[in-house]
């Protein structure tokens, strides 16, 4: 009999440690501190200061909501303002898999951009550092605004990333990118069709 009342509670002991792993994998998308986490001091900021923006408000058939961001570069990042040169708006987040592949391939949209297109990140839903030490191991140096609590993307009703906003110098969002670009000739060609840009 003890034999069996032993047995009997070994799939029971399974299931609350099966239960116990299984919610050591989930993780919100907030950027909370980990074991892993860097600290704020062992980061380096890579990334440039946000271009200056005319001081007239963005106009268009439809625009980003009217939000203003701090740069981890230094400058701001003002959506009620036009941009003054198209520009690809990329929403991106440390914690976020297909965010991460794609970055790279952003940064080379940006090199190939020059002065043409002006190519802005806006860090969602993300801690500081984990942000800073990704854009550091990814070699990203084109600006990002920081959006730590989703301002934008809770605006936007998002619930995934990445998204790219194609704006013209005026501010209109005239193309929205759902999901990651593979290359930087795709990302060219978006420009071309949607910006009126060869790059």
């Amino acid at each position: 009999m003890p034999r069996r009342s032993v047995s009997a509670r070994v799939p029971a002991l399974v299931l609350l440690v099966l239960a116990g792993l299984l919610a050591g994998c989930t993780s919100g998308a907030g950027g909370g501190a980990s074991a892993s986490t860097p600290s704020a001091a062992a980061v380096v900021n890579t990334t440039g200061a946000c271009p200056a923006q005319p001081d007239t408000p963005a106009t268009g058939t439809t625009t980003l909501p009217k939000l203003r961001f701090s740069c981890l570069g230094g400058g701001t990042f003002d959506l009620a303002k036009a941009p003054g040169v198209p520009t690809v708006v990329n929403l991106w987040g440390s914690w976020c898999g297909p965010c991460r592949e794609e970055l790279p391939t952003m940064q080379r949209l940006a090199d190939a951009a020059g002065g043409k297109v002006h190519v802005v990140g806006v860090i969602s839903k993300d801690g500081r550092p984990q942000a800073e030490s990704f854009a550091e191991d990814a070699k990203v140096t084109f600006p990002s605004a920081f959006d730590g609590q989703g301002s934008l993307m809770t605006d936007l009703g998002l619930h995934g990333l990445p998204y790219s906003y194609f704006l013209d110098a005026k501010g209109g969002v005239v193309y929205t990118q759902v999901g990651s670009v593979g290359t930087v000739q795709q990302f060219e060609q978006l420009v071309a069709t949607h910006l009126g840009v060869q790059l």
